[in-house]
């Protein structure tokens, strides 16, 4: 009888714990990796002309953006200065800007990437209403890039960048390269390219407000009760991505072109995704017309389908382009981008 007894425990322990692993088990399926690295504005991407494709442009960017997705790009890029400014979530504003110089030894550029967000006050538990105090937030990227062609058909480029977050008196400060290569394949000139982006330290941030004033007895009176201690913070990675794309024309003459494009994705601060976009050039790639799909397959999404367009005008000895591009965002407000190029 009691051999029966410890039996039948045994079974409903067993029954009990097999929901039980079940629920643990579905819970651990809903952790995903987002929001699991600094300088996550390293991951939003640039450029009116790559996101209007749904930012599927690594086998096919050739302009100052190439700096950020693939620095192999700037061996096909002309000399010029490219500007972008788009309004984030929350009316943060992105800037980036670029210069790229060509020589005899390849092509030089440099790029800076800029996000800060608007005043707010400074609430605490006491003043929750604000103490009368401002504060911003911003995050910086300054690259050096440099790319060239091995032959007509192959390029390599790499890029080392100084990355810096700040908010209020506290920051850190990281440092990460990227490479990239370009291939035209004999096969219909179609192009692949592949990059990896954002290698670098961790980044840890410090500062005055993480300087507090604390009891280190509190149980004894009499002591000092007004230590001064500063919080030690936790190390991230920084948002290492790699990118394999594939780009070609399915119409071409002279007066037109249908370019289609998908590349692959592998972050460390989310899943494995593609983006797929197109770009049809009317009038000699005098007008430009986009659209996209950015993170297909991703179950958390937050981008979806994207639209651009362009123009290019020559006026002697410059090119002058300006790019337009409308990002559609699942969970907050639609992104407007606004790029203007000057080549020479």
């Amino acid at each position: 009888m009691k051999g029966i007894r410890i039996a039948l425990a045994l079974m409903v322990a067993g029954a009990g714990a097999v929901p039980a692993f079940a629920q643990f088990e579905t819970t651990t399926r809903t952790v995903n990796k987002r929001g699991t690295t600094a300088a996550e504005f390293l991951s939003i991407p640039i450029g009116a002309r790559a996101t209007g494709m749904g930012s599927a442009v690594t086998a096919t960017i050739d302009d100052g953006t190439s700096i950020y997705w693939n620095p192999a790009g700037l061996a096909f890029a002309d000399g010029g200065f490219t500007g972008e400014y788009a309004q984030w979530l929350a009316d943060i504003d992105l800037n980036f800007m670029s210069v790229v110089l060509p020589t005899g030894a390849g092509t030089f550029g440099v790029g800076i990437t800029s996000m800060r967000t608007p005043e707010m006050e400074v609430t605490t538990v006491a003043d929750q209403n604000g103490t009368g105090e401002t504060f911003t937030a911003s995050s910086y990227a300054l690259a050096l890039a440099f790319g060239r062609s091995l032959t007509d058909r192959f390029a390599i480029g790499s890029s080392i960048k100084v990355i810096n977050e700040r908010i209020w008196n506290s920051s850190a400060t990281g440092v990460a390269v990227d490479i990239g290569t370009n291939f035209v394949t004999p096969f219909r000139d179609i192009r692949l390219g592949a990059s990896i982006s954002n290698f670098g330290t961790k980044m840890q941030i410090t500062g005055d407000d993480l300087l507090v004033r604390v009891d280190v007895d509190p149980n004894n009176g009499g002591n000092n009760e007004s230590n001064r201690a500063l919080l030690k913070t936790d190390r991230f990675d920084l948002p290492l991505v790699m990118r394999i794309g594939m780009a070609g024309e399915v119409y071409d003459d002279d007066r037109s072109r249908v370019t289609l494009a998908i590349e692959a994705l592998n972050p460390n601060n989310s899943e494995q995704y593609l983006n797929a976009g197109a770009e049809i050039g009317l009038l000699g790639d005098l007008i430009m017309l986009r659209g996209g799909y950015s993170e297909l397959l991703l179950d958390d999404n937050v981008r979806s389908f994207t639209l651009g367009a362009g123009l290019r005008y020559r006026f002697e000895p410059l090119n002058f382009a300006f790019d337009y591009s409308f990002e559609a965002q699942e969970f907050f407000t639609d992104v407007n981008r606004f790029t203007l190029a000057v080549q020479f």
